[in-house]
């Protein structure tokens, strides 16, 4: 299987498969926020379309030594996310279920740049998705107002990274600018963390156009956690997915979501990704469950290539649900459409 080149360092290329967790780092649970700050917060009333529960609230975390932006329900965390202290990309480190279960595994052995739940595409002729000297780097620029609000059964905490997206000469010009949203809603009804994720694409300045492009398996691709290695179960509202053949395990499936059910250290889970009808094309969906598991919303790039013109930006957004247990796909689907009626913005973003 490729997914892109498979590291045995950093930048390096080529290594074996890990059937184990030997050459993940997982982060210790954080502990008082010493040596940490508060991110700016705008807060505002906001109306729950999630069902009716009692009053929730969020926080969001800027913890320092590790570049990172965690949100919390409580003293509960729910989504860590990584903007710096990364050789190629920010990324969204931990995605957790309301139970606490992290469904997320970051630059296991065998591909050291699956980062966890990541966004990556080529442009240009340049591979934003592996990580070797020839790569390019997505490189963060700053971090927008972070909003946290709350109401009757849903809570949300928003975020807005800036980055560059920039190619391997050390004096490369920026290829494109990404502001790229993070909103993490809790909804106790329905037991599911729910992520919802916006990139917002455009040429960077100076460049009349790019082109997207690139494997299968670019876009959105999430590595779930080692426990779904070899058994996880990927279906979506149609029912199992059977799409194209690829190649051994990899196929190519049409859907509003893909849902993948297995278990993380013995405890049930399902994660399932939603794809936006706005968005530019609908998403193909990659899976495979061995030797490995992964998922990703593709745009179908390595067959139909996307022209990104100056003046006209490409907005995608996809979502991330995650359940403790096995989520029939009544769930799923009550869940995917109250998340397309979430409102059209989802954070404010500073100038």
């Amino acid at each position: 299987m490729g997914l892109g080149p498979r590291p045995v360092a950093r930048g390096g290329r080529v290594g074996g498969a890990d059937g184990g967790e030997a050459g993940d780092r997982p982060l210790q649970e954080e502990g008082p926020d010493v040596g940490n700050r508060a991110l700016p917060l705008a807060a505002a009333a906001f109306g729950g379309l999630l069902g009716a529960a009692s009053a929730l609230g969020l926080t969001v975390v800027d913890i320092r030594e590790r570049a990172s932006v965690l949100v919390r329900d409580g003293d509960r965390a729910v989504m860590e996310y990584r903007y710096g202290q990364v050789p190629f990309k920010p990324y969204v480190l931990r995605l957790l279920s309301p139970e606490g279960v992290n469904v997320l595994r970051d630059a296991p052995a065998d591909h050291l740049h699956h980062h966890a739940l990541m966004f990556a595409v080529g442009v240009d002729g340049v591979d934003f998705w592996s990580e070797a000297k020839t790569c390019g780097r997505q490189v963060h620029r700053s971090l927008g107002e972070a909003v946290a609000e709350s109401a009757p059964a849903l809570a949300r905490a928003a975020l807005t990274d800036r980055l560059d997206w920039v190619g391997p000469a050390l004096d490369a010009r920026p290829l494109v600018r990404e502001e790229r949203t993070l909103c993490t809603y809790v909804d106790r009804s329905l037991g599911a963390t729910l992520l919802d994720w916006r990139s917002r694409l455009a040429p960077a300045e100076g460049r009349p156009s790019v082109r997207l492009a690139g494997s299968h398996y670019f876009g959105l691709g999430l590595r779930p956690a080692a426990g779904l290695d070899g058994a996880a179960e990927f279906f979506t509202a149609a029912g199992k997915a059977d799409g194209e053949v690829v190649r051994g395990d990899e196929r190519l499936t049409r859907g509003a979501w893909m849902a993948c059910a297995g278990a993380v250290d013995g405890k049930a889970v399902t994660i399932a990704l939603f794809d936006s009808p706005a968005n530019v094309r609908p998403a193909l969906w990659f899976t495979m469950a061995r030797p490995f598991a992964y998922v990703s919303a593709t745009l179908n790039l390595h067959r139909e290539p996307l022209a990104l013109e100056a003046g006209k930006p490409l907005a995608l957004r996809y979502g991330v649900a995650v359940w403790d247990g096995r989520a029939e796909r009544d769930q799923i689907e009550g869940l995917y459409r109250r998340w397309l009626a979430l409102e059209a913005s989802p954070g404010r973003q500073a100038p």
